[in-house]
């Protein structure tokens, strides 16, 4: 985890890497509970009797949008910039979804400062990319261009 002291700091990723996390594991309950809050219920990530029979990966796996949902936590493990009074999700321009996260899988992120511009009302727009790796794979499990607006 690293702090950022400025938005002239944060100006120093520009096209950088700006940190990665360490390994989470994407367990079934936590399947589960995203099934439950979205009503996404589709076997292949709910019931494990059936995807070891007919599932192609012979286990569930994570709802894309799950592994999508954790950047919140994992961009708080890679950095916090000093002097922000709010912070605001303000999109994503781009997501993929690559590899498919097995029940059990660990992920991790690497973030990526793309690019930064002004807003209104002293705010600075932060666009990322997010990469979710998969261990073990050699493609990522998700690739996503989030935005986000940090007002100073």
């Amino acid at each position: 985890m690293i702090t950022i002291k400025s938005k002239e700091e944060l100006k120093g990723y520009l096209g950088k890497e700006i940190g990665a996390t360490e390994w989470q594991t994407i367990t079934q309950e936590q399947i589960n509970d995203f099934a439950k809050a979205t009503g996404d219920h589709q076997w292949i990530h709910i019931d494990v009797e059936k995807a070891k029979q007919f599932s192609p990966f012979r286990t569930t796996i994570a709802h894309g949008f799950l592994t999508l949902s954790l950047a919140p936590m994992l961009i708080d493990q890679i950095f916090k910039m000093e002097g922000v009074k709010m912070g605001v999700n303000y999109g994503l321009n781009k997501v993929r979804f690559i590899n498919p996260v097995p029940a059990g899988a660990k992920v991790r992120m690497r973030a990526t400062l793309a690019n930064l511009e002004d807003v209104d009302n002293n705010g600075v727009q932060v666009t990322m990319t997010l990469t979710y790796e998969l261990d073990g794979a050699d493609k990522p499990a998700c690739v996503a261009e989030s935005l986000m607006r940090f007002y100073l």
